[in-house]
């Protein structure tokens, strides 16, 4: 069964939404750990709407489990993980008008940056995770920048409707996830990944982790983060 990483991103996009204090990133972590998530995960975008620095800092001091930090490869925000010293850095694209991460990091595109990104992380004893879509060509880049660990993009899968579109992105996931693992890397997964959708990636033989957090936010607006969680959990 994989582990759960529960991205608190959107606890954070509700504070932002008045500039206020609550609710607090910090304690929503200390919930999240206390039912059961295995890694905390939040995501220091360059325009900073949700998650800020100082939440960074305060859930590196506190976080129990592991810290999984989203991250474009934005020389600042590199500097900023060297600094902080997640236990987790993974590297995501980021477009400013986005609603939230359309697709994989193109590594083969940005392979130079990319490698840089890894080596200036990997020194400071980050594990670095690559967030990338589920084909060989992307996974082959990753080996080759020197990333152990890879995240699958699951955006396709979860959009999908129709029976025949949920089957055939389906099968990119399990079969990049098998390319992968056969050639040494950790797999991770996650993306639009909810309670309707989770069972069947959850089922992919040797994925490490699934990343979830909107559906789980969500879900902890009606029945509280901690039965959000645990629920989430059972269906792993």
């Amino acid at each position: 069964m994989p582990r759960l990483g529960v991205n608190i991103d959107h606890i954070a996009t509700l504070r932002q939404a008045r500039r206020g204090t609550e609710p607090e990133p910090l304690i929503a972590a200390r919930i999240c750990e206390a039912a059961g998530a295995d890694s905390i995960v939040v995501h220091l975008r360059e325009d900073r709407r949700h998650i800020q620095d100082a939440d960074l800092f305060h859930l590196k001091k506190a976080v129990k489990s592991r810290l999984n930090l989203e991250m474009s490869i934005a020389p600042e925000i590199v500097a900023i993980a060297c600094k902080v010293k997640p236990d987790q850095a993974t590297l995501v694209p980021e477009k400013r008008e986005e609603l939230t991460t359309e697709g994989g990091l193109d590594v083969l595109k940005n392979f130079i940056k990319v490698k840089e990104a890894v080596k200036k992380l990997s020194m400071t004893g980050i594990e670095v995770s690559l967030f990338i879509d589920p084909v060989k060509s992307q996974v082959n880049a990753a080996r080759k920048v020197g990333a152990g660990t890879i995240e699958l993009h699951t955006g396709r899968y979860a959009g999908a409707r129709k029976k025949a579109a949920v089957s055939a992105s389906f099968r990119e996931v399990r079969q990049a996830a098998e390319y992968a693992l056969n050639r040494g890397l950790t797999v991770n997964a996650g993306h639009g990944l909810d309670y309707n959708n989770v069972t069947r990636i959850a089922g992919i033989r040797g994925l490490d982790e699934l990343n979830i957090g909107y559906s789980i936010v969500c879900r902890a607006v009606f029945v509280g983060l901690d039965r959000a969680v645990k629920e989430m959990k059972a269906l792993l």
